[in-house]
């Protein structure tokens, strides 16, 4: 079956680049623009203003203009840092181009989490993770999930004192979140939470021990092919995450047997991967 990669949004009239049916299908990639749509990676500042356009493969925000992009939302709130220049429209996600003019999604601006193409906005668990009595901080993101994509799943930092266990909060959670899909797969209670240099939480992090925690559990299908096996999370220049596998395989098992195994094991999963062999 041919499989033909591609991107859009409701914003720009749901389809903005495709990967060419007759030309050539870069895997993982979503393609070339369309005729009359113009595509761009734009460098911008934290308020949504364009810097510069990005170098070939610099990772930056996709924006796009063109008789098919709407001109706005209705409520002006929703417009801020939305036109980085008259025309444009950030779309949220990040990605880069490649020398060939076809472009690479790597990560989104946005902390929607898209759950079997379900907006899930992270408030909707923050908010009741908050109100519970114990918590002390509290963040929700996208845990890989080979049929719907992702999953959502919260990470909590109790208060000194508190007795509130994953079980309890996650029933808490079934009974105050109020969109099924919103419901968090798994909670994780955590000494301390990650945070940038000015205090916020820091959710990359979060997103890769979710990342990590879901293919270590996936490659212990490996089983006796392999002596050792670990995985780590983290960001990268060209797919925006990316996990290292790095496995001791046993006695008698060749290199190509693991990468077949590995590959059929996380084959339904769209966080890029690169395999040690040692």
């Amino acid at each position: 079956m041919k499989i033909i990669e591609g991107y859009g949004l409701t914003e720009g009239t749901c389809v903005s680049s495709l990967n060419p049916l007759f030309g050539e299908r870069k895997i993982g990639s979503i393609g070339l623009r369309l005729p009359y749509q113009q595509m761009k990676i734009f460098i911008v500042d934290a308020e949504g203003r364009f810097v510069r356009e990005a170098e070939p493969n610099e990772i930056g925000s996709v924006c796009i203009s063109g008789p098919n992009v709407f001109r706005g939302y209705l409520e002006e709130r929703h417009n801020t840092g939305l036109f980085p220049q008259e025309g444009w429209i950030n779309t949220g996600d990040l990605g880069r181009q490649d020398e060939d003019g076809y472009f690479w999604l790597t990560g989104r601006k946005k902390e929607l989490i898209i759950r079997g193409g379900h907006n899930i906005d992270p408030a909707l668990i923050e908010d009741p993770l908050y109100r519970l009595e114990g918590v002390q901080v509290a963040a929700a993101v996208g845990r890989p999930d080979p049929h719907a994509g992702e999953v959502p799943v919260a990470y909590v930092q109790l208060q000194d004192g508190a007795k509130l266990t994953p079980q309890k909060i996650l029933a808490h959670l079934q009974a105050e979140v109020g969109e099924r899909a919103a419901v968090p797969k798994e909670v994780f209670i955590l000494d301390e939470m990650p945070l940038t240099p000015v205090g916020k939480i820091f959710k990359p992090k979060l997103r890769w021990e979710a990342a990590r925690r879901v293919y270590a559990k996936e490659l212990e299908a490996l089983g006796d092919l392999a002596q050792e096996c670990s995985v780590t999370v983290g960001e990268d220049k060209v797919h925006g995450t990316l996990a290292t596998i790095r496995v001791k395989p046993a006695q008698g098992v060749s290199a190509s047997q693991l990468e077949d195994k590995v590959s059929e094991i996380l084959s339904r999963y769209t966080v890029a991967y690169r395999l040690e062999i040692s």
